[in-house]
């Protein structure tokens, strides 16, 4: 119970900028006690904007605040220290536990590290950790946060540290690498990698923000339009009881029905707006936690650490489809129907009746989106897409930033990867495919496929059954000796028309839309498919022909 009150004690007594015992206490207005020196160098960093803050709570002081030791303070400090120099032995808490970083120096019973060191690859307690301090040799040495992972920066095959980064492999490796299997490859040093993908990674973080505050807009707005929809329908349901009161007998039955019927579509187009609203809120609480993860890849320290974390960072999903609302239009038509019986109901009365219940059920908030229809239109859905090399086939060559695959007879030496297709020459796209997206493909030679297709779809099995085309997880259109034909779950369609050169493919995931075109002077369409498609979708190429390539093609967004 002693030490812990310790415990208690040293934390009171702590200062928030060294997270050490306070040296020369003083105390800000808003009642935070720091090291003379520690709030000093604080504000001297904020000389320039003449406004100095509370590093705790943020409170601001104009002028800069004139600060004076406080004695009580300092006395009960000492007071302190003397307590614990009667310590015979380090505190429980002091001691390294399962979930903590040990200190490699330390020998029995091991303390907590404080920092690990990217030079030395050990992690240090407090008292092993002072030669880098007043050693002068340990200057360049670069501490860090304790880690666990400092041996994930040594190369398995020379046992060094590893400072280069292989851009053409796409892995970090030592300078032993460099004299070796590495030789001639494109290289940088590790901390210059870190800064191209940090600035990568901010421009990532940057379109999430973006997007996050995109979808915080369509919150918002369709929560307007359930009011909206609420309002009309209330209006409607009002205006139709006035209307069939005058009916008397005559309409109370019918006055009823249109009551229940409106009420029921307005629960209904108000559950579809609340179902849109729901999914957008998860895609934001979603883009908020990549954020997060983003930034916590950010703020490593280490260059390596970062690069390990960076290579395993998940695509980023793509956005859901913009909303489209059509100007306000809800149950007037009901209104106006119902007007139109009151005058005429004992002449046609089950004429109007249908009337009524047709313009109920046709109450929709969100437009329907047409499948474009001029290349133009098509060419506004453009997406950008890249080839995934963990997917290629050995005998694929990537090239041209991994847009274009050839065939080659000689064996591409890609790692090991349980994506890689095994059996037939294919290659996915890198990223999942959005909601609503159009891209184009070019190729020469012959014996080539276009395809889409699920992400579980097989990689290493027979033709039959991870060939684009030959499965129910994939679509793809095959085009060979001057001929081109459609192929799904192994049944293959014919095409009309020409040979194309280059092809166009179009995709509606909500709508289950995927039609693939032939593109010259303009588009002909060469097969289309109606389905629901339950999970994420990826582009694939693929050719059997030995220099033959086919390629995505960039295209200027219109």
């Amino acid at each position: 119970m002693a030490q812990k009150g310790v415990q208690l004690d040293r934390e009171t007594f702590f200062c928030s900028i060294c997270l050490d015992l306070l040296k020369d206490p003083v105390a800000t207005s808003c009642g935070h006690s720091y090291c003379m020196n520690c709030i000093q160098t604080h504000w001297d960093g904020e000389d320039e904007k003449k406004i100095y803050s509370c590093p705790q709570c943020r409170k601001t002081f104009t002028p800069r605040p004139v600060l004076l030791k406080n004695t009580m303070l300092a006395d009960l400090v000492e007071e302190l220290k003397k307590t614990e120099e009667l310590q015979a032995a380090p505190a429980d808490h002091c001691y390294a536990g399962a979930e903590d970083v040990a200190c490699d120096v330390c020998t029995g019973r091991k303390l907590k590290a404080l920092k690990s060191c990217l030079v030395c690859l050990v992690s240090y307690c407090d008292q092993h950790l002072q030669p880098h301090y007043n050693s002068s040799v340990f200057e360049k040495h670069k501490l860090v946060e304790p880690s666990k992972n400092l041996q994930e920066n040594i190369c398995s095959h020379h046992d060094e540290v590893m400072k280069i980064f292989c851009r053409t492999d796409q892995q970090c490796i030592c300078y032993l690498c460099l004299m070796d299997e590495h030789k001639g490859h494109d290289t940088v040093s590790a901390a210059a990698e870190r800064t191209e993908r940090q600035k990568e990674l901010e421009v990532s973080q940057q379109n999430i923000q973006q997007r996050i505050q995109d979808r915080e807009k369509d919150v918002k707005l369709l929560q307007q339009e359930v009011e909206a929809i609420n309002r009309s329908a209330d209006k409607v349901v009002e205006d139709s009881e006035k209307i069939f009161t005058e009916l008397i007998r005559l309409m109370e039955k019918r006055s009823s029905d249109v009551k229940q019927q409106v009420r029921f579509q307005q629960e209904t187009e108000v559950s579809r707006v609340i179902e849109v609203q729901e999914k957008l809120e998860q895609e934001i609480t979603e883009l908020k936690r990549k954020d997060a993860e983003m930034k916590n890849i950010s703020d490593t320290e280490d260059h390596i650490q970062f690069l390990h974390n960076y290579s395993s960072l998940s695509p980023l999903s793509e956005s859901t489809s913009s909303i489209d609302i059509r100007p306000l239009c809800y149950f007037e038509d009901v209104t106006a129907a119902v007007s139109e019986a009151r005058d005429t109901i004992q002449e046609i009365l089950s004429e109007i009746w249908n009337n009524i219940s047709l313009a109920v059920t046709e109450v929709d908030f969100l437009l329907s989106q047409p499948e474009p229809e001029t290349r133009d239109d098509f060419l506004k859905f453009l997406c950008e897409i890249t080839l995934d090399p963990n997917t290629a086939h050995q005998e694929l060559l990537l090239s041209e930033g991994n847009r274009k695959a050839t065939s080659v007879k000689k064996l591409q030496f890609y790692p090991s990867h349980p994506d890689r297709f095994t059996r037939a020459k294919q290659v996915l796209s890198r990223e999942s495919l959005p909601g609503r997206c159009y891209w184009e493909v070019e190729w020469d030679g012959r014996g080539i496929h276009v395809a889409v297709a699920c992400k579980d779809i097989s990689r290493a099995g027979s033709s039959d059954e991870c060939g684009f085309g030959r499965n129910d997880k994939s679509w793809a259109i095959k085009c060979d000796c001057n001929y081109i034909t459609f192929w799904h779950n192994n049944v293959e369609y014919s095409t009309p028309g020409l040979y194309p050169w280059k092809a166009g493919v179009y995709l509606d995931h909500s709508a289950g839309i995927l039609s693939f075109y032939s593109i010259s002077k303009t588009m002909r369409l060469l097969h289309r498919v109606q389905t629901t498609f339950t999970q994420p979708l990826y582009a694939g190429l693929g050719t059997y022909w030995y220099g033959t390539s086919v390629w995505i093609k960039q295209t200027e967004v219109i």
